[in-house]
This record gives C-alpha cells, sequence and structure tokens, in this order.
C-alpha cells in the first residue's frame, strides 16, 4: 500500500529527491503508513494523506519505510530495533515533518528511538532530530498546524476509543474531538469508559489471547452501548 500511495499524482513521492519547505513553501509531510494501516487498512492511508494535502501539506511518502521497530522493541529485542530504526530515520530525515495515523508507532519514534543509540553520537542526534519532527496524525493537524476547517458533513451519531500509546503516551486526547466537532451533523457520543484499553497491547493479544478478547468483548459492549 505504501507504493500506491507512494505513486499516487506529483505529490507523492520520494521524500528524500525533496527539499525541505523554507518560509514561503508548503511544509513537506513524510506519511508514516505503518503496517497495520498498510496490511488492514489501507484506507486510513489515503485519508491521511486527504487530510493532510486539506490543510495545506505537500505529502510524501518514502517507499523504503518499514515497521517502527515497536513489536521488537516491546519484546526486548533492542539490536533489532536499533537497526530498523536506522532505516526509518533515513527514510525521513529529508522531511520537514512526519505525521504516524497511530499514537503507538508515533510513540516509538518520538520517545524511544532517542534512547536506542547510547554508544552512537551521530545517530542519537539523527533520532533526537527525527523524534523532534514527528506527530500523531490528529495532534499534527490540530496542535501544530491549527487545522480545523474540516470541510465535511456527516449525518449520524459516532463514538471514540482513546488508544492507550496515543492518549498515555503522548496526551492525545481533546485533540480527535475538536476535529469531530467541526463535522456538521455528527453527534459525538462517548464511551462509558473510552480510555479502557481494547485489548490489543501489540503482542498482548498474541500472548494473552483469553485475556485480549475478554478485553475485547468489554471495549465492543461500550462501543454499542452508543
Amino acid at each position: 500500500m505504501a507504493r500506491k500511495l507512494h505513486a499516487r499524482g506529483n505529490q507523492i513521492s520520494n521524500c528524500r529527491a525533496q527539499p525541505v519547505t523554507t518560509a514561503t513553501t508548503q511544509p513537506t509531510v513524510g506519511l508514516f503508513v505503518t503496517c497495520l494501516v498498510d496490511l488492514f487498512r489501507p484506507s486510513v492511508g489515503f485519508a491521511s494523506v486527504a487530510l493532510l494535502e486539506a490543510a495545506g501539506c505537500r505529502v510524501v511518502v518514502p517507499p523504503s519505510q518499514t515497521c517502527c521497530g515497536q513489536p521488537a522493541y516491546n519484546s526486548g529485542a533492542s539490536e533489532t530495533t536499533a537497526q530498523i530504526a536506522r532505516k526509518v530515520i533515513a527514510a525521513f530525515e529529508a522531511c520537514d515533518y512526519v505525521a504516524v495515523p497511530s499514537g503507538s508507532c508515533a510513540a516509538m519514534i518520538r520517545l524511544h528511538y532517542p534512547t536506542l543509540f547510547p554508544d552512537d553520537p551521530d545517530m542519537k542526534a539523527r533520532a533526537d532530530v527525527l523524534a523532534d519532527k514527528c506527530w500523531e496524525l490528529v495532534s499534527f493537524l490540530t496542535d501544530k498546524l491549527k487545522y480545523d476547517s474540516l470541510q465535511s458533513k456527516f449525518d449520524g451519531a459516532v463514538t471514540y476509543h482513546d488508544g492507550c500509546s496515543g492518549l498515555r503516551e503522548l496526551g492525545v486526547r481533546d485533540q480527535p474531538r475538536r476535529l469531530l466537532d467541526n463535522i456538521k451533523g455528527l453527534e459525538l457520543r462517548e464511551l462509558a469508559a473510552p480510555d479502557i484499553c481494547c485489548g490489543f497491547g501489540g503482542a498482548f493479544c498474541v500472548k494473552y489471547p483469553p485475556i485480549s478478547e475478554a478485553m475485547a468483548d468489554n471495549k465492543i459492549d461500550d462501543i454499542v452501548a452508543t
């Protein structure tokens, strides 16, 4: 899917081939697609591009990007994680910003990449730069770009689940609700427990499937109740 995004028109191309923005040009934003979007929900990737372009960004999707390395990191494989991080850093180095439609992947790059290179000052500095310009998608739109002029309409009721990493590691809570408030006709019905984990938890759902399934059932019941 990343390659399809990469091929979409003139605005989506290899990040390394593009100049960094100046004060008079659009910001060049690299979209970190994420594994789950790539393999399960490609529509999220295309919707992310549409949102960023509507907010005035020039979007690029480096085709060399891979997993952020979070599964390896959570499993204690620090050397493997560092190898993955090196590739991600190189892929997005020329971008002004990096937007990620996932709180957990954004937190991995923003908070944990700088800890991976204690004995490599050069890579540590490069990781710090990437971390500083990496944003969770909705937080980037609202907090950085101050974008809230959604020209959208949706006649119906929706609810919102706060992802664990976005909420707890990055402080993403009010931002998506501000955007939803700008959609005409939309009624936001809050969950009884919007901040309770859905049960996925990365490798947690693989290691403890009965617990994960029970948590997912509770989340589904909470959603249906809205």
